[in-house]
């Protein structure tokens, strides 16, 4: 790691406040609101994000729901890509396309518009947190499903304890997974 990024990783950290028993106790919740109100650390945050989809080749970037919205469409700006919304089912309007997923008690399902992507987009899929891996995994098939390509996946933040890595690993076929920080 160079200087440079480590100074980013610093100041990241320096802005995730821990919150201790939320949202129910034993549980050690990262808050990320501190990093988005400090324009410096925001920035930084998006500086790098922006630089990971011009260095992946990236022609869109995906969000999703709801933490992810509020990163990927300020890279998008940044990077000068197109922003594509995966939501909650139900939420958007017109043709869809939707793709279930297993929780821990429990499936869902995520949309995207199923015209936002085409087959010669290359998408960075950005998210806050990499916890299980459901919501990312599901998003790399509807980007697929959508006749798009993946360039890859970028967290904030990825909790090492929990095996959202390793179950991306297969999903991903060869395109990279990056956290900027790992808990």
């Amino acid at each position: 790691m160079t200087a440079g990024a480590q100074d980013v990783t610093g100041l990241l950290l320096s802005r995730i406040r821990d919150v201790p028993d939320y949202p129910k106790p034993g549980v050690l919740f990262k808050d990320i609101t501190p990093l988005l109100a400090d324009p410096e650390a925001f920035g930084a945050l998006t500086g790098v994000l922006a630089g990971l989809c011009s260095a992946h080749g990236a022609t869109k970037v995906v969000g999703l729901e709801a933490r992810g919205f509020i990163l990927a469409a300020p890279v998008a700006v940044h990077a000068g890509l197109g922003f594509v919304p995966v939501r909650k089912a139900g939420k958007l309007p017109g043709a869809t396309l939707r793709q279930a997923y297993e929780l821990e008690y429990g499936t869902a399902e995520i949309e995207v518009h199923a015209e936002d992507l085409a087959a010669d987009d290359r998408v960075m899929v950005i998210d806050d947190v990499l916890a299980t891996g459901g919501t990312a995994e599901a998003s790399i098939e509807l980007v697929r499903r959508a006749g798009a390509e993946v360039a890859g996946v970028a967290v904030l933040m990825e909790l090492g304890f929990l095996p959202g890595r390793a179950r991306l690993e297969q999903a991903l076929e060869g395109a990279p997974l990056t956290a900027l920080i790992t808990v």
